[in-house]
C-alpha cells in the first residue's frame, strides 16, 4: 500500500511538473515578449549585424504636399489607388503604389522593437510610423527562425530550412523569391536586399503561378482572409487583403490569390501572414475587415507591417 500511495504521489508530481513545463513553453513561445535590438529613425550600415542596435534607412514624404481622396494618395514620392474587387465571393482590397524609390516602400517593427512576441495591431503600428497605406508583414516575432532584413537592416540569419521560399526586394526595386537554403542572409545584404520577408509561398514568378489548387500554408484551412505583395515592374506593387471566414466574404485559396493576382498583370508575388493578421490601413483607418479568432471583426496583434509614409 505504502509503494502504491508514492507510486500515485510521485506521479501526480509528474504530472504538475509537465503541465507546468508545457504552459511556460507555451507562454514562452506565443505570449512572453522577449526584446533583441531597438529599432531608431536614422541611417544605419545595411551590413549590421542582430547584435548592435538597429537603425532603420527614412525616406520621407512630402506629406504637406500630397493630395488625398477616399481612394487615392498622390505626393511627390508616391502614388496610390486604392480599388475594392469581389471575386471567389470574397471582397479583395488592392493598393496600386508606383513609386519614385524604394525607400518608400518600407516595413516597421511593433514598438519599434526587433523581438519576439512584441506585438501590436497593424494600424497601431502605422500611425505610430505616419503610414498613409500599411498591411501586416510575415510576423517574424512568432518564430525563431527564417530570415529577417527591414529596411536595409539585417536582424535575423538563422535559416528556416533550406525549402523556405523568401521574398526579397532589391534596392533597385526588383522582387526576388529565393530559397534560404541557396543564399545566406548576409550574402542578400550584401547584394543590396532592402527587404527580406519569410513567410510564403511565392505565388507568382516571371508572370506564371508557382502554386497549384493543393498547396497551403501548414494545416490552413483552404479559404483564408489572405495578405500578399506583388511587383508589377520595379518601384510599381501591389498590396492585396482578402478578407474571409464570414458570412460576406468567404477567404481565398493560395491558388485563388495568385490567379488574382495574375490578373492584375503582376510578375512576382509572395504571400505574406494571413488568417487573423490580414489587415489594410489607408488614411488613417483600416478599410477591410479582419477577423481575430474567426469570429469577431477585430484587429489581430502582430509583429511588423509593410508601409507608405
Amino acid at each position: 500500500m505504502r509503494h502504491t500511495w508514492k507510486g500515485r504521489a510521485w506521479g501526480f508530481l509528474y504530472g504538475i511538473v509537465l503541465t507546468a513545463f508545457t504552459a511556460f513553453v507555451l507562454l514562452d513561445t506565443f505570449v512572453i515578449p522577449r526584446s533583441y535590438a531597438a529599432v531608431t529613425d536614422s541611417t544605419s550600415e545595411s551590413t549590421q549585424n542582430v547584435q548592435s542596435t538597429a537603425t532603420s534607412t527614412s525616406s520621407k514624404t512630402n506629406s504637406s504636399s500630397a493630395v488625398v481622396t477616399d481612394t487615392t494618395y498622390e505626393s511627390d514620392d508616391a502614388k496610390i489607388t486604392i480599388t475594392t474587387y469581389r471575386e471567389d465571393d470574397t471582397n479583395i482590397y488592392v493598393a496600386d503604389i508606383q513609386v519614385t524609390s524604394v525607400e518608400a516602400l518600407k516595413a516597421a517593427l511593433a514598438g519599434n522593437t526587433y523581438g519576439r512576441n512584441v506585438t501590436a495591431v497593424t494600424s497601431s503600428i502605422a500611425s505610430s510610423n505616419n503610414a498613409v497605406l500599411a498591411i501586416n508583414g510575415d510576423y517574424y516575432g512568432a518564430r525563431d527562425s527564417g530570415y529577417v532584413v527591414r529596411n536595409g537592416t539585417l536582424y535575423r540569419s538563422e535559416s528556416a530550412g533550406d525549402d523556405q521560399q523568401d521574398l526579397v526586394i532589391y534596392q533597385d526595386g526588383s522582387f526576388d523569391i529565393v530559397t534560404e537554403g541557396s543564399v545566406s542572409a548576409e550574402t542578400l545584404v550584401s547584394n543590396g536586399a532592402w527587404q527580406v520577408f519569410s513567410f510564403g509561398p511565392g505565388l507568382l514568378e516571371d508572370g506564371e503561378i508557382t502554386v497549384d489548387a493543393n498547396t497551403e500554408v501548414d494545416k490552413a484551412k483552404a479559404t483564408n482572409p489572405r495578405t500578399a505583395i506583388g511587383e508589377i515592374s520595379p518601384l510599381h506593387y501591389v498590396l492585396v487583403v482578402a478578407d474571409g471566414r464570414t458570412d460576406e466574404s468567404t477567404g481565398l485559396s493560395l491558388y485563388q490569390m495568385a490567379e488574382f493576382l495574375k490578373s492584375l498583370g503582376v510578375q512576382t508575388a509572395y504571400n505574406l501572414d494571413g488568417g487573423g493578421s490580414s489587415t489594410m490601413y489607408f488614411n488613417g483607418s483600416v478599410i477591410n475587415q479582419p477577423t481575430t479568432d474567426g469570429n469577431r471583426i477585430k484587429e489581430r496583434k502582430v509583429s511588423d507591417i509593410v508601409y507608405i509614409a
